[in-house]
């Protein structure tokens, strides 16, 4: 699995006012910060910007590649701001993203052909996101894979994201999320490529608690056979959680039971409180975490306490 850092986000009051000021050297530093963590891509999510996207996405982009050297993935709904950054870049780039939504599937796909760059598909249409599954995995199979294979955009260039949503809200939506990103990856041959944002899934936690459930669902989506994450590279545990999969590494008794998860979830069965030493709080807060995003059990910020 492939890692998008995420930290360069409009949503930070820090990048907000970097922005505004053309601080390049925050900019700089926080992307030195998430490749020195190991990160494939870096995000660069400007927000809509809809009157200087055009401006701040090349400044940007350019700031950023004088001190780093990986591809980018241009976060923004401003369509000009992309083609502004993608004119600038000096190696393969990730637009990020379009909808199923034919008005933007008209434009943004040919972009991403125009510029050789791959492309961030949401199963969403108008009807906003679907909760199962299969409905999900349909929004691929009926729109998004037929426009890439009719514009001739190659199928690894297609990153197909089912959309995670917060536990706290849409609990309903984490297992369907896991099973979509399995189904996906026997949908072709080849199959399309996947993508997810994995901190989504603990958006309105107490910031104490997102952490645990962000390196949670991490394993069982990798367990599915997503292939990339738009993640916070800078959470050390995240980054240890992902080495222990990588390496089947057993050699203690949180890496035995994260393996546990990972390999369960592989093969379509669940964590069971048999596989866990619940004596241990670590891996019994790993056990709660998983049943919230099974959806077997209710999702309150105290649920860690129950």
């Amino acid at each position: 699995m492939k890692i998008i850092g995420e930290n360069i986000h409009i949503i930070s009051p820090k990048v907000k006012e970097a922005i505004k000021n053309r601080d390049i050297k925050f900019f700089q530093d926080l992307a030195v910060k998430q490749v020195e963590a190991g990160i494939d891509v870096l995000d660069l999510n400007i927000g809509p910007q809809k009157k200087a996207g055009h401006e701040i996405m090349p400044w940007l982009l350019q700031g950023v590649q004088e001190v780093v050297d990986v591809p980018f993935s241009l976060d923004t709904t401003n369509l000009a701001a992309i083609e502004a950054g993608l004119k600038v870049a000096k190696t393969q780039c990730i637009i990020n993203s379009v909808s199923a939504e034919e008005a933007r599937l008209a434009v943004v796909p040919p972009l991403a052909k125009k510029y050789n760059a791959k492309l961030i598909a949401l199963t969403m249409g108008k009807g906003g996101i679907p909760v199962g599954s299969e409905e999900r995995v349909n929004i691929a199979l009926e729109k998004l894979i037929p426009m890439a294979m009719e514009i001739g955009l190659p199928m690894e260039d297609l990153l197909i994201d089912p959309l995670v949503l917060t536990v706290s809200g849409c609990q309903e939506y984490c297992p369907e999320c896991v099973e979509a990103v399995r189904i996906l990856k026997v949908a072709g041959d080849p199959p399309p490529m996947t993508n997810v944002g994995l901190s989504n899934v603990s958006n309105s936690v107490p910031r104490e608690m997102r952490p645990l459930i962000n390196r949670t669902y991490c394993i069982m989506l990798m367990a599915a056979g997503v292939d990339y994450a738009i993640a916070d590279p800078l959470d050390k545990d995240l980054r240890e959680f992902i080495r222990i999969v990588d390496e089947r590494d057993d050699s203690t008794s949180l890496g035995s039971l994260i393996l546990t998860l990972y390999d369960k979830t592989a093969g379509m069965e669940k964590l069971e409180v048999d596989d866990v030493d619940m004596s241990d709080p670590r891996q019994a807060d790993i056990f709660k975490t998983v049943q919230i995003l099974y959806n077997d059990i209710i999702y309150t910020d105290s649920y860690l306490r129950v």
